[in-house]
């Protein structure tokens, strides 16, 4: 039988990169999957790439409004949620020199206070036991030139799974990071498309990370099934990084 057969998931950021890699990770695991996404056509899009009975709600995650429509229904069609993986976020923000007041508060916006409030707005729906897996980054332990609002953003969800972890333990919720490393995303593509810093991206993986090669969405998504099933059962308020040795190389 697979490891997550019978259960349910909800998964932000679940159209593209690393969010759908988990999402089919768990399907393929056999648990009922939702995906939220920002796009209509993406997130149904990505549900039927999915298969086995996906089904995605385009909601916009910075919006408490739109995160109660998407809990909403989700309650709907799964009545409860044994697994929460909140994966939505994004780069950017810039240096201390050159960061504007809305840069820093579009990135805090998805990157911290939609986790928090994804988490809130699931509680009612969460199981007894349950797993909520937070996407973190390699960035909330080392920094890159210019990346300081990044990872000040992901270094604040490990203050938000440890501080979880002993709040939901008496409901039976486990609450974990997963941090990638560099990863073949769209997302990645698309700043070395548009940002000149990001040149020299290759040389930099080449020479800060053990593995000296970029990670896959796939073994990223591998990590967060683990933390979705029992195997991890006696693991909460951790983290895992799945970065090619760059945390500590």
């Amino acid at each position: 039988m697979s490891k997550l057969a019978g259960r349910t998931a909800l998964v932000t950021g679940g159209s593209s990169g690393i969010g759908l890699a988990i999402a089919t990770a768990l399907a393929n695991d056999g648990a009922r999957v939702a995906i939220v996404g920002r796009r209509q056509a993406l997130v149904e899009e990505a549900a039927a790439g999915i298969g086995q009975g996906a089904f995605g709600i385009a909601a916009d995650v910075t919006r408490l409004a739109d995160l109660d429509r998407a809990m909403a229904l989700a309650g709907e069609r799964f009545g409860k949620l044994d697994i929460l993986v909140c994966s939505a976020g994004s780069t950017g923000a810039g240096p201390l020199q050159t960061c504007t007041e809305a840069a820093f508060d579009e990135l805090i916006a998805l990157n911290v206070k939609s986790v928090f409030f994804t988490a809130q707005k699931a509680l009612p729906l969460l199981n007894n036991p349950a797993s909520v897996i937070i996407i973190g980054s390699v960035a909330d332990t080392i920094t890159l030139m210019g990346g300081g609002v990044y990872s000040a953003s992901k270094a604040a969800l490990l203050a938000f799974a440890r501080s979880w972890a002993n709040d939901l333990a008496p409901q039976g919720v486990r609450v974990n990071v997963l941090s990638p490393g560099i990863t073949e995303t769209p997302l990645l593509d698309r700043l070395q498309a548009t940002d000149q810093s990001m040149a020299g991206f290759d040389a930099l993986i080449a020479n800060r990370t053990a593995m000296k090669r970029r990670g896959r969405a796939e073994e990223v998504a591998a990590a967060a099934a683990f933390l979705a099933s029992d195997d991890s059962s006696y693991m909460t308020g951790g983290v895992i990084y799945a970065d090619g040795g760059m945390a500590t190389w």
